[in-house]
């Protein structure tokens, strides 16, 4: 389906047509499968799966009273409740392993949940730093966030943000210079 139509179902379902919601996430959906094993790929746990990601992140999509401009909108809106999801999601995990559904585990098992506990807490992490990028510098925050989480190309990111590309450049590299700092 051509970029096009899926904005004019975008726009059909912001004025209410459900039909067009239904057409939109079956176009959609691959797209998004493809997003969410790109943003899974990085974890060696395998706890959550893109299709779990991908539907918990519509759910969210059909709560919120975004305006959707295009379909790169759409996308990039749906990326960051994919990283919502995820963060959400290890943040549970965190938590289960800090008391509640407490496991026996041999020393042999120690090193395997201390990698996996370690991607979480990243996550979480830049999560954190995202946050605190945003309260200074909102749009450099989003910028990364769309690199990243959105998988979009920096024109695509100029036009969400209406900014040049080379202004998306410099809040790339502010930004990756700012969460490098705060990272370490």
């Amino acid at each position: 389906m051509s970029r096009q139509q899926i904005t004019q179902l975008l726009h059909r379902w912001q004025q209410g047509d459900m039909q067009a919601r239904e057409h939109l996430f079956e176009a959609m959906y691959s797209d998004l499968m493809q997003l969410a094993r790109n943003r899974l790929s990085q974890q060696t746990n395998g706890t959550l799966q893109p299709a779990a990601l991908v539907n918990e992140s519509l759910m969210r999509l059909l709560g919120s009273d975004a305006e959707y401009k295009d379909r790169t909108h759409f996308v990039a809106i749906a990326a960051l409740k994919m990283r919502s999801v995820l963060v959400d999601h290890l943040r549970a995990r965190a938590a289960s392993k800090r008391g509640a559904g407490v496991e026996q585990l041999t020393l042999s098992h120690a090193d395997q949940a201390y990698e996996e506990s370690n991607i979480g807490y990243d996550v979480l992490a830049l999560h954190q730093a995202l946050n605190q990028l945003a309260e200074m510098e909102p749009r450099a925050a989003s910028t990364i966030e769309l690199t990243y989480f959105g998988g979009m190309q920096r024109d695509e990111i100029a036009l969400v943000l209406g900014v040049s590309a080379p202004t998306v450049d410099r809040d790339l590299r502010f930004a990756r210079a700012w969460l490098n700092r705060q990272l370490r």
